[in-house]
């Protein structure tokens, strides 16, 4: 299987692994708590006992970590290499030799791969199948995936039309820039949010200073700001869809949409939690 080393190497690909490595030198129990209690909000449960759950693109394995934490039976792959070897690090630590957590390599665009994999109560998949190159078919492939009742639960980046456009074109540049280069746009669009936010407190008549956009981030999902922002900044392939196209496409393959966070016209994730109706 490709592993994507080729397409990062051409600058065609965000090494996210890489990203998530360093995320893990800052994960502490307060962000795992974070995530634990965020996965109980979306999911509407208090744990996973009994559960079958399916970590789709793990990255750094935080998620799984939390699926294991509640009582799940977890499965786990990524397509980067090195996305793998962060999941495996966090279950070295937390769940050493336990056999009810399973960690591999694996494309969402392979359907022969996708066969061996069964069934599960929870498919989980936040904010990977738009970085797959091709997300419609990544959004089909995890269909068959899903048991009866099963809960999906994914997350999309928004549609926002001509900024989409350039967004996508930003992130291009990026991994086509050397180091430097790399630096200085995640400077430029951290400045951009802080900016935005001191003029929408202007306007507001609120004071524009002192600068707090990023201080008053919150960490949701027990994820860290910075390497959140270096993720928009590089995050590519890259694909975007609306609420309303994500909803109609699987209403039409018999799911019910039991959870949405969306994003209003800002830049960010729509989050969705579909499950499958009873036959």
């Amino acid at each position: 299987m490709n592993d994507g080393k080729g397409e990062m190497e051409q600058g065609k690909r965000f090494e996210f692994g890489k990203n998530w490595g360093r995320f893990l030198r800052v994960l502490d129990e307060a962000r795992i708590l974070e995530a634990e209690r965020s996965l109980k909000v979306k999911l509407e449960i208090e744990d996973l006992a009994d559960k079958r759950f399916l970590d789709i693109g793990s990255g750094s394995g935080l998620f799984s970590l939390e699926a294991r934490r509640l009582g799940a039976k977890v499965r786990s792959f990524d397509y980067d290499p090195v996305c793998v070897a962060c999941t495996q690090e966090l279950k070295r630590l937390y769940f050493s030799n336990d056999e009810g957590w399973t960690i591999e390599q694996g494309d969402v665009l392979d359907a022969t791969y996708l066969s061996t994999l069964g069934q599960y109560d929870i498919v989980y998949s936040w904010g990977v199948l738009h970085h797959t190159g091709n997300m419609w078919i990544a959004l089909e492939n995890v269909i068959p995936l899903l048991g009866e009742e099963g809960k999906l639960f994914i997350s999309i980046y928004n549609d926002q039309g001509i900024l989409s456009q350039l967004w996508e074109k930003l992130k291009k540049l990026y991994n086509r820039s050397s180091t430097p280069i790399r630096i200085i746009l995640i400077l430029c669009v951290g400045a951009y949010f802080e900016i935005t936010s001191a003029f929408v407190r202007l306007l507001r008549g609120q004071s524009p200073l002192p600068f707090r956009y990023w201080a008053e981030m919150k960490k949701d999902r027990g994820m860290s700001v910075w390497y959140d922002l270096v993720d928009w900044v590089g995050g590519y392939p890259f694909e975007v869809a609306k609420p309303d196209e994500i909803f109609n496409f699987y209403r039409k393959r018999g799911f019910s949409l039991v959870n949405l966070k969306t994003c209003g016209v800002a830049i960010g994730c729509n989050e969705f939690v579909f499950t499958r109706k009873k036959r």
